[in-house]
């Protein structure tokens, strides 16, 4: 049986701005902030970053068990 190591789990907090047409995010734990016009975008750009700062505020984390969660929120509006 091989080992495994347990994931590390950074959570992106995401808010839709209406205003700027954009989704605000940021991780407190990385620490990064970014904005996109989607979802995905903005998962490739906090990813990004995380990646790069990685060494330098985890250097005990593998970037091979990195995951990026993205909590959103948006105004509920009807169709």
């Amino acid at each position: 049986m091989t080992d495994r190591l347990k994931p590390t789990v950074f959570t992106v907090s995401a808010q839709w701005d209406a205003d700027a047409v954009v989704w605000a995010g940021h991780c407190d734990d990385i620490p990064a902030a970014a904005d996109a016009s989607t979802l995905d975008e903005l998962l490739d750009k906090i990813t990004a970053m995380a990646l790069d700062l990685l060494p330098d505020n985890h250097p005990d984390i593998d970037p091979a068990n990195l995951f990026i969660q993205i909590t959103a929120l948006r105004e509920a509006r009807q169709s």
